[in-house]
């Protein structure tokens, strides 16, 4: 069986923790942030776990928990 690639665009959006959940980091974190306040600023900064939905899909694309 050869090794399967894993798919840098969701290696660097998703991060896979060592109980298998899968985490995300929120959206728009740096589009206009200049106007935004620092209390919601710092909420962006925090990684939040995926949907179940998508947990499937993702860990598909990161074979290997990179």
């Amino acid at each position: 069986m050869p090794k399967l690639k894993t798919h840098k665009g969701a290696k660097s959006r998703f991060h896979i923790t060592g109980r298998g959940k899968v985490m995300r980091i929120k959206g728009p974190k740096s589009h206009l942030r200049r106007n935004k306040a620092k209390r919601v600023k710092n909420l962006f900064d925090k990684k939040v776990e995926l949907a179940p939905a998508d947990r499937v899909r993702i860990k598909r694309l990161i074979p290997y928990g990179v």
